[in-house]
């Protein structure tokens, strides 16, 4: 099996519609970046895990002004100076939308509440739990992310009283815009998107993969405990069938949406299963199996050695889990 990670090259621009200058032009933490052909919508640039072009949080300037995703926590002062630069008051700010409740896209919601007054965190109803009483999800965390938990901060605990639940086929009204509710659950179950019908922009959160502007490739996310390949590809097929403009990657920034783009990530999550789905069966050794990816990780160069590692590893983790229960159900048939 040839291990694919890659959607589109840089070199392969000029056969899709994304504007190849948008791949030299590299970001750096804290930048505001507008989202293209869009109104009054721009990125954040957060310098999750002190990594350049990684974690990106999305400012909706509407009549009732929003935020999509809140980060790690650690740098949500970032998110506070990008509403100062699009001159929203944060006393004004209606929304904090989380895609879900993963700490790299919740963690700093509580944080931003306390310097939002006004504000209601609008998230699945699956994710609710976690946020009033965020120990399992720590705890959770902590076991994914190993050594990366240094660039957290600790996520601080939400009323009920200030989050709303969101369902499949709800929509957010931001007063001159509105946002579509889609359920999206093969990262987690508490995934969703928003797709807003004005500038027909997707805010993805990790359903469409992680996306690396420097590249213009689009890589695999498959952290444990919750990944599910068929749901993963069953998301894509929901990107398909909305057909946006623009795609808002969680990770990181925005990219415009083809067919082509979502053929070739479905194709990259079956491939990266099947990879190491061959790779535990030739050595019989999960750790051994972590090893060799992360020896072979591909994404040194844009992201760092550090980070590169931590993520190959993480993803592989949630690829052997999905494995151990395909095993667990087969077993029990």
């Amino acid at each position: 099996m040839c291990f694919r990670t890659s959607i589109a090259t840089v070199a392969d621009a000029g056969n899709n519609p994304f504007d190849r200058s948008r791949a030299t032009q590299r970001m750096a933490i804290g930048d505001v970046h507008a989202v293209d052909d869009a109104e009054a919508v721009s990125y954040v640039d957060t310098g999750m895990y002190d990594t350049a072009e990684y974690g990106s949080v999305y400012i909706v300037d509407a009549e009732r002004p929003a935020i999509v995703d809140s980060g790690i926590g650690a740098n949500y002062r970032r998110i506070l100076d990008a509403l100062a630069t699009m001159d929203v008051d944060p006393a004004e700010l209606e929304y904090v939308l989380l895609t879900h409740v993963h700490l790299d896209h919740a963690g700093g919601a509580g944080h931003l509440l306390e310097e939002c007054p006004e504000a209601t965190v609008l998230c699945h109803e699956i994710g609710v739990p976690h946020l009033v009483d965020p120990g399992r999800l720590i705890a959770g965390t902590k076991a994914a992310v190993e050594d990366q938990w240094q660039y957290y901060a600790e996520p601080r605990p939400i009323p009920e009283s200030r989050i709303d639940e969101l369902a499949d086929g709800d929509a957010v009204d931001l007063g001159d815009r509105s946002l579509e509710v889609v359920h999206a659950p093969g990262h987690a179950p508490h995934q969703i998107m928003f797709h807003e019908d004005g500038d027909d922009l997707l805010f993805t959160g990790d359903a469409a993969g992680i996306y690396v502007p420097s590249r213009d490739e689009v890589v695999q996310t498959s952290p444990p405990s919750n990944f599910d390949l068929d749901e993963c590809l069953a998301d894509v097929r929901r990107i398909e069938r909305l057909d946006p403009s623009r795609l808002c990657f969680g990770h990181f920034g925005d990219r415009s949406f083809d067919v082509e783009l979502a053929e070739r990530y479905k194709r990259t999550l079956v491939e990266w299963v099947e990879a190491i789905r061959e790779r535990r069966a030739e050595l019989d050794d999960d750790e051994a199996v972590i090893r060799h990816f992360v020896e072979h990780a591909r994404m040194s160069g844009p992201w760092g050695e550090e980070k590169a590692a931590a993520e190959t590893r993480l993803n592989v983790r949630g690829v052997l889990g999905y494995l151990d229960h395909l095993e667990a159900v087969y077993d029990d048939d």
